[in-house]
């Protein structure tokens, strides 16, 4: 399987929507799931169809060190190129490395102006100028709506696109296309697209909760073992013309 092959393989495409970039310059996305179930992995999977469309791609994360989040991308990485036979897989590997950078705070030390700065020394210095920003472990239950319209500008300024993580719990799973959960609720309107994995069985289902292709949540299937689409055309939308 050649490059091109791997990218049109990305879940969201899978899901049915229509372009290549889900988010445009600004926009917010946001993937929810309870502790445990696979966010970062997925999140990792959008990342990689970035770098393998030789774009760049900054990686936030609040939770974990910069070894650790290197594991996660070595490792979907890897569990990709088993399941659809990537042959030179390590000459692929240091092509993409260029594009991404990683980035780590302490949770209470994360603030806007903070990351400003950072982002500011990166492209002033012609370090790095990333066009995906991802947020993992951003504790949304302790921000507030002043922070996030700040965030929202920052990435209007530096034209650039922002997936974020949520941690939700048990009782707060979105039961309706429109019924976005705590604690995401309070900024949901600062949101392009939000989208839930959810475990079923063995299975784990991505639905979007706001913003589906064609205003239709589509859902995908996915291998809680790799975090990876399973085969299953009963439950996904195939993009028309791919």
């Amino acid at each position: 399987m050649q490059k091109k092959d791997i990218i049109r393989r990305n879940p969201l495409r899978l899901m049915g929507y229509d372009t290549d970039d889900i988010l445009q310059k600004g926009g917010f996305g946001a993937l929810m799931a309870r502790a445990g179930v696979g966010k970062t992995a997925f999140i990792v999977q959008l990342a990689l169809d970035k770098l393998l469309r030789n774009k760049n791609v900054l990686h936030i994360s609040l939770t974990e060190p910069v070894d650790k989040v290197c594991l996660w991308y070595e490792e979907v990485f890897r569990n990709i190129a088993l399941q659809y036979g990537i042959r030179r897989l390590e000459t692929l590997w240091e092509t993409i490395l260029p594009n991404r950078f990683i980035m780590t705070f302490k949770v209470d030390g994360f603030t806007v102006p903070k990351l400003e700065e950072r982002l500011t020394d990166l492209t002033e210095q012609g370090i790095f100028f990333p066009q995906l920003i991802l947020v993992d472990g951003y504790p949304f239950t302790e921000s507030t709506r002043e922070t996030f319209d700040a965030l929202k500008r920052l990435a209007r300024d530096h034209g650039v696109a922002v997936w974020f993580t949520v941690k939700t719990h048990r009782q707060e799973g979105a039961a309706e296309a429109d019924d976005i959960p705590a604690p995401l609720k309070k900024v949901s309107d600062l949101f392009e697209v939000v989208l839930e994995l959810r475990p079923d069985g063995n299975e784990i289902h991505v639905k979007a909760v706001k913003g589906g292709p064609n205003g239709e949540g589509g859902i995908l299937v996915l291998d809680p073992s790799t975090m990876l689409i399973k085969d299953n055309p009963s439950l996904q939308t195939p993009r028309t013309g791919a």
